[in-house]
This record gives C-alpha cells, structure tokens and sequence, in this order.
C-alpha cells in the first residue's frame, strides 16, 4: 500500500509541476518546493504568476489565479499546511514572509444588491488587490480579504480577519476575553 500512495503522490505532483511549467505567463524561481495534495488552478489567459526563489508550500495548499489576474510571490516565503489563495486581480506577498496554517486570501467578493429582493451574484464580483509586505508572519487560520496593505514586518496573530491596512512594523491580534467562572457541580 505504501508504494501505491507514493506513486500516486508522486502523479498528483508532476500533474501540476507540468501545469506550471506549461503555462507561458508562469515564472517559477529555485528551490521551489510543494508538498502533497497541492491544487493549482491558473486560467489560461492569467496575466502573471511569478514564484520567486526559495518558496515552499506544505501540504493541501490551494492556489486559484483567475483570467487577468496576477499573483506575485518574493523570495523565501513559506505556506504551512490548509492555505489557501484566490486571486481575481491581483496579490502580491513580500520576501520572507511566513503563513501559519489555515491562511486564506481572498481579493474579490461576489457582488450583491440590497434591494426589497436581496440577491448574491454567483459568478460577479467585486475586486481589490492584496499587498502583503516583506518579513510578516500570518499566524493560523488568518483571513485576509480584499483591497488589505499589510506593511513589512508585522505580525498577525491566529484568527484575526484582515479587513483594512496594517501599517508596517505592527502586531496585531485578536482580542478576546475568556472567562472562567466556578460551578456548583460535584461528584
């Protein structure tokens, strides 16, 4: 069985080094690196993709560039394990740039109206480019969402929902309160 799965891996993988390397708008640097169970979706008519040197992607990461758009990525960036990118417009992350598990960027949201009869587009959306700057650390299951500048050298703890600017060289996290209160329960 094991010599089943690392053949089956190894077919999944040349599947999309080979839609990689096929695609005339893709650049790819050194020591790129993906992991298992990667899903890289690239419209034909993409503007750019460019994966500078030394990028590493873990496990079940997944990658969505749609038509005209461009998805830029510095040098020495690393994606942990579950992240995930859908690009509309435009993204572009900074060199050395760490994203912990469960990252997800999203430069676009679908279009709706607010009218007496409320309707979500399905296929519409509205977008806004993604910038992300140079030595920033995404903690886990971060979100960031469209029309962000995040600036170099920040640090966003896990959980946070990115939905405006960070300015460069902060740490921001989420605030909660926990509180723990005794019980009148015995055994």
């Amino acid at each position: 069985m094991k010599l089943f799965s690392k053949v089956f891996l190894r077919i999944l993988k040349s599947k999309n080094l080979g839609i990689l390397q096929d695609h005339r708008n893709i650049e790819i640097g050194n020591n790129f690196k993906f992991g298992d169970f990667c899903n890289f979706i690239f419209h034909s008519e993409l503007k750019t993709v460019r994966f500078n040197n030394k990028i590493n992607f873990r496990n079940y990461i997944n990658l969505l560039v749609g038509k005209q758009a461009e998805l830029i990525i510095g040098n020495g960036v690393f994606f942990n394990n579950y992240c995930s990118i859908n690009c509309l417009e435009k993204i572009e992350i900074g060199d050395e740039t760490l994203f912990g598990e469960g990252v997800k960027l999203y430069d676009h949201n679908h279009q709706y109206s607010t009218n007496s009869d409320f309707t979500i587009e399905h296929q519409k959306f509205n977008t806004a480019p993604i910038k992300i700057g140079k030595n920033c650390w995404l903690g886990s299951n971060v979100t960031v969402l469209k029309g962000v500048t995040i600036g170099d050298n920040v640090i966003v703890g896990a959980g946070v929902l990115v939905y405006k600017d960070i300015p460069a060289n902060s740490i921001v996290k989420l605030k909660q309160q926990v509180d723990i209160g005794s019980s009148n329960i015995t055994r």
